[in-house]
């Protein structure tokens, strides 16, 4: 399983994580709504939070104890999303998860 480079895979291996920053709160949320309907479709929901115009987010797939395919098809879309929207160029792999923890 070839985890995208633009994320960032945990140390324990069982989650990949992102943080996303936009232009202002108005983008930040329009990513997370687009993401959140995609997610719906698919039945594949991240852990995220959001501040103003910052979006961490982390994949793992708790069924499967860890990392999986369906965490890197979400990976992926987000990706897609965030290039066609002209976001993401201040999108970095999260250090370390959602709150910077290791």
């Amino acid at each position: 399983m070839e985890i995208p480079r633009t994320w960032l895979l945990e140390p324990s291996g069982k989650a990949i994580t992102r943080e996303c920053r936009f232009a202002d709160f108005g983008e930040a949320f329009a990513f997370m709504t687009e993401m959140a309907l995609f997610s719906a479709q698919v039945d594949h929901h991240p852990e995220w939070s959001n501040v103003y115009n910052r979006v961490n987010v982390r994949l793992t797939t708790h069924d499967a104890g860890g990392l999986s395919e369906r965490d890197i098809r979400w990976a992926i879309e987000a990706d897609r999303v965030l290039a066609r929207r002209a976001w993401g160029a201040d999108s970095t792999p999260a250090q370390g998860g959602i709150n910077g923890e290791r």
